[in-house]
C-alpha cells in the first residue's frame, strides 16, 4: 500500500463521501482531508485550512512531498448574498467576482500548489468537481452566467495545466468531474425537475469509477458522473 496520502480539498456533502469511500477501499492510502471546517471524516488526517489562504497551502504542500491523488470537491453556487442570474438585469458584478475567486481561483491556486507534488514515474490522477453548465457548446438555456462562466474558466484552467503536467508527469492525468445532481444543500432550491438526484454516497461512487477508469490520455477533460465526455 503506497504511504503516499489522497488529498481532499472540502469536506461537504460530496467531498466528505468521496473521502469516506475512499478510507473505505481495500489497500487505500492514507487519506487527508483539507477543510476550512472544525471536523472531517473518521480515519482522515485533518488540516483545518481555508484554501484562500495560499501561505498555508505552500506550508502544508512542503510537509506532503509526495500525493497518491489531488481530488478538490470546493464550490460555490448560491449564498444569502447571491444566486445564479436568471437574466442579464441580475448580474451583480461583486457577486460574479466571488463565484469565479471560488469556483475557479481557488480550485487553480490549489493546483499550482499540489499538482507538482504527484509522483512523476507512477500513476496518479488530480480532478477537480466542475459542471455540464460549464460547457458553451452545450449552454441552450442562457441564464447562471456567473456559475456558467466560473465553470468554463475552470475548465479551461483544467485543460491548460494538463498540457504542462503531461509534460513533468506523463503517468498522471487532471480532470474535471460533474458529479451530476446531487441532494446537497447547494443544488435543493434547484433539483426540483432533475430527472435523477443522487445521495452523495451515490455520487462519489459513479465519481471513483470515472477516476479509475481514466488513463493520461483522458487529461485535461470533462466527464460526467456516467463516464461521458462533456463538450468545452
Amino acid at each position: 500500500m503506497s504511504t503516499a496520502p489522497l488529498l481532499v480539498f472540502g469536506a461537504g456533502h460530496i467531498g466528505r463521501a468521496m473521502a469516506q469511500s475512499a478510507l473505505a477501499a481495500p489497500g487505500a492510502p492514507p487519506v487527508h482531508v483539507v477543510t476550512r471546517q472544525p471536523d472531517a471524516p473518521d480515519g482522515a488526517t485533518h488540516h483545518r485550512i481555508d484554501a484562500a489562504d495560499e501561505p498555508a497551502l505552500a506550508a502544508l504542500a512542503k510537509t506532503l512531498p509526495e500525493i497518491s491523488g489531488l481530488l478538490i470537491t470546493t464550490g460555490t453556487l448560491h449564498t444569502e448574498a447571491y444566486a445564479p442570474e436568471k437574466t442579464l438585469k441580475a448580474l451583480d458584478p461583486q457577486a460574479m467576482a466571488e463565484v469565479y475567486r471560488v469556483n475557479c481561483i481557488l480550485p487553480a491556486t490549489i493546483l499550482k500548489h499540489f499538482l507538482p507534488r504527484l509522483p512523476r514515474n507512477t500513476p496518479a490522477f488530480a480532478a477537480a468537481l466542475s459542471a455540464r453548465v460549464g460547457s458553451i457548446s452545450d449552454n441552450a438555456l442562457g441564464g447562471w452566467v456567473s456559475y456558467r462562466a466560473s465553470k468554463a474558466a475552470l475548465n479551461q484552467v483544467i485543460r491548460t495545466f494538463s498540457i504542462e503536467l503531461a509534460r513533468t508527469h506523463p503517468q498522471a492525468r487532471l480532470i474535471g468531474l460533474h458529479p451530476g445532481t446531487v441532494a446537497t444543500p447547494l443544488s435543493q432550491p434547484y433539483r426540483g425537475t432533475a430527472p435523477t438526484v443522487f445521495t452523495p454516497a451515490e455520487s462519489a461512487a459513479h465519481l471513483w469509477r470515472v477516476i479509475e477508469g481514466t488513463t493520461p490520455e483522458h487529461s485535461g477533460n470533462l466527464f460526467a458522473w456516467d463516464g461521458q465526455h462533456i463538450a468545452p
